[in-house]
């Protein structure tokens, strides 16, 4: 029989990455999407009307992480191996004007979905989507697994109770339940209002004439920034193992918000300086300055080193990007995923 796996949030960035690494491994891959008027699965569409025999293990079912009800008939009904838990409202800035939803999906859903299981009595093991924003006031250059948290966001104390829980729920019931404590990685489907792809789309609005300027906050927050592809990998590996470990996933590397802007225009032959307007409405009450991950772990014991850093990154998101809007890519991000991965299990950008 097919393994089964049951993916939260599968029509994000991160699942629909997710469900292809499964579906590649001969998976049988479930789904949970929130209800509105349509799907929202433009991600996953590659797969769901393409030519191929994926679409057949592939399946969607309506659900909510507010709605214990409802998770615990999925669950029954699915039965499956592997939970992967990547349901989040994941936009810091978002969450200081919806607090509330944002503790409801990202702190209480993670404490529905680990009793749900315990209720129903799912032999799965359990990923949680974690995230490096649990730093927040960092205390160290670069953060591991034993590094103090300091939450500056509605959304990273959400996170943080929903970290805790899984580390309760695992010593209090015996559960096979892990944290990837990911730092920020990034891809052609990261959502338009995240800092890297309102660059990379910006400039290709730009080349394309339908955009004069691109308007950013705060450009000095310095980050650890990965390819979003390589990091679901890691996310299944965290599952393959023989007891639940937590682990802190980044590439090592820190590059501020300004250097990326700049890599990014380089890039595309323009002058940042004559396309970048800055406005305060952007900013947050309270910012995290740095983050840089310490992944010492995660190359020891899952043998897991990422491919594509932050130089590479620019290039492989401003290429989509260009090529989104029908513009002919610089093309040198195109050539480094054909070099790097000739054999890609990923499907369009």
């Amino acid at each position: 029989m097919l393994k089964k796996a049951l993916i939260t949030g599968i029509s994000g960035q991160d699942g629909s990455y997710l469900a292809e690494f499964l579906l590649s491994k001969g998976y049988e891959v479930h789904g949970i999407v929130r209800r509105a008027s349509s799907f929202h699965t433009t991600r996953l569409d590659h797969i769901r009307f393409g030519h191929d025999e994926r679409k057949e293990r592939l399946f969607l079912h309506y659900g909510d992480m507010t709605d214990s009800s409802n998770l615990n008939r999925v669950l029954e009904k699915v039965q499956p191996e592997e939970i992967y838990n990547l349901a989040a409202q994941s936009h810091v800035q978002i969450s200081f004007e919806v607090p509330e939803y944002s503790a409801e999906v990202d702190g209480l859903g993670v404490l529905r979905l680990l009793d749900a299981i315990r209720e129903t009595k799912v032999k799965a093991r359990f990923y949680q989507a974690s995230t490096s924003e649990l730093y927040g006031k960092v205390s160290q250059p670069r953060q591991d697994e034993k590094s103090p948290f300091h939450p500056r966001s509605p959304y990273a104390a959400a996170k943080l109770f929903g970290y805790w829980t899984v580390v309760n729920y695992r010593e209090a019931y015996n559960l096979f339940a892990c944290n990837g404590i990911l730092f920020n990685h990034e891809s052609p489907r990261r959502g338009e209002n995240f800092i890297t792809r309102k660059v990379t789309l910006g400039i290709a609005q730009i080349l394309a004439g339908k955009l004069d300027y691109i308007t950013m906050g705060n450009m000095n927050a310095k980050r650890d920034w990965g390819y979003a592809p390589e990091y679901v990998e890691l996310m299944w590996k965290m599952l393959q193992t023989g007891r639940p470990v937590d682990y802190v996933v980044g590439t090592g590397e820190q590059h501020s918000v300004r250097e990326f802007i700049e890599a990014a225009f380089t890039y595309a032959g323009l002058d940042w300086s004559k396309y970048l307007k800055t406005d305060p409405r952007f900013l947050r009450p309270t910012e995290v300055d740095e983050l840089c991950a310490d992944p010492a772990r995660a190359h020891e014991e899952l043998g897991w080193s990422p491919q594509v850093k932050f130089a590479e990154l620019v290039k492989v998101m401003l290429d989509a990007d260009m090529r989104a809007l029908g513009l002919k890519p610089v093309g040198a991000g195109d050539a480094l995923l054909m070099k790097l991965f000739p054999h890609r299990w990923w499907g369009p950008d």
